[in-house]
């Protein structure tokens, strides 16, 4: 591949991810604006999530049948007029409609950047491009959260509207095409989960998924109601789990390569095991900015490695689990949220020891899952 290639779907990833974290932060001026309840105002959270997760299970085996050139033009041409959309909406509805293109068009860019990186990034050297790739994501999306406090919030999704169709300029001019990829259109995830190690690896997505949204979704409220702090502070500290996270996708990556999958994967779940666990000791304020970079570290570690190895799978399962990868993070992250919730409702300290039970469980059945490259 490229780099002019590979490239350009970095920067596909950088203008998708831009108002993801910010859109949350949002929700108030626009209730403001439009005159309605915040919680009427935050569906444009799941409005975006719920068909992003959904959409990405189509562009995997979409992308086996037609040229990835040609539908990821189409797909960024259109989230592209679906945030000027959102930027320029006059009532609700219209804001409501345009998240929701949003998600159905903005889901093809990550499985079809990691289908592609499996099929022209030799195994060797697909860690640091997986980590460089998300890291991209991470960056924009801690930009988008960082203006979202200084300009209006018709501007997070004017800028990656524009931005979005000079990209798509550039991408009709120097991105190649994937004909050679393609073949018969089907749907192969009954097949696929009939893989042994592409069924464990998603299990293990899953269940990740759940418990670090399960907490990370809570952090805020943890931090206000049991702890007392500001919101500039309570920002601060949740803004350097992003920080980190930008690190740790990249090193991540690089380390999946020189370390192995597994061995990533590992050193992340032990590192937010340990900020469950410190989180429940009530540590003074000057260690929590630690612990925050340490949970973004462990989350990053797991998502890069655990990334990559899907990468190492059969050509025959790349695309459904690409896709997968995608559908399941969002599904599993929204089910973890409305969890979590149901629990630090009655207690945060029963909330960090389920949560964290939970990960030393999942740790301890490592062996169960047999991450490695040969069973795939």
């Amino acid at each position: 591949m490229k780099r002019s290639t590979f490239g350009i779907f970095c920067l596909e990833g950088a203008v998708l991810s831009f108002n993801v974290a910010a859109a949350a932060a949002l929700v108030p001026s626009i209730s403001a604006d439009f005159a309605l309840s915040q919680f009427v105002a935050g569906k444009i959270v799941w409005l975006y999530m719920l068909p992003y997760g959904l959409a990405a299970l189509f562009y995997g085996p979409l992308v086996r049948a037609f040229d990835a050139r040609r539908v990821e033009l189409i797909c960024i041409f259109l989230f592209s007029l679906a945030n000027l959309l959102a930027g320029a909406s006059r009532d609700i509805s219209t804001l409501f409609t345009a998240r929701f293109l949003m998600g159905i068009f903005g889901a093809s860019v990550i499985p079809l950047g990691m289908i592609l990186i499996a099929r022209h990034i030799s195994q060797d050297k697909r860690g640091r491009h997986i980590g460089i790739f998300f890291g991209s994501t991470f960056i924009a999306s801690l930009l988008g959260l960082f203006l979202s406090g200084f300009i209006h919030w018709r501007l997070i999704f004017i800028i990656p509207g524009v931005l979005g169709l000079i990209l798509w300029a550039f991408m009709y001019i120097y991105l190649p095409s994937f004909k050679e990829d393609l073949g018969p259109f089907r749907f192969g995830y009954l097949e696929a989960f009939k893989n042994r190690a592409f069924f464990r690896i998603f299990v293990y997505i899953f269940i990740i998924s759940v418990i670090y949204h399960g907490i990370q979704q809570w952090l805020g409220v943890y931090f206000s109601t049991q702890r007392f702090l500001g919101q500039f502070v309570i920002s601060m500290l949740i803004t350097l789990t992003s920080l980190s996270g930008i690190f740790g996708e990249f090193t991540g990556g690089y380390l999946a390569d020189k370390l192995g999958r597994k061995a990533v994967v590992k050193l992340g779940i032990i590192a937010m095991l340990l900020c469950v666990f410190l989180l429940l000791l009530k540590l003074p304020l000057s260690l929590l900015g630690l612990i925050m970079i340490i949970w973004g570290l462990g989350w990053t570690f797991n998502h890069a490695g655990l990334s990559t190895m899907l990468t190492d799978l059969p050509q025959g399962l790349l695309n459904e689990a690409a896709s997968l990868n995608s559908g399941v993070r969002f599904i599993a992250g929204g089910l973890g949220a409305g969890l979590g919730g149901l629990i630090m409702q009655r207690s945060f300290s029963l909330g960090f020891i389920v949560f964290g039970i939970a990960l030393f469980a999942l740790l301890s059945l490592e062996r169960v899952f047999k991450f490695n490259n040969k069973e795939a």
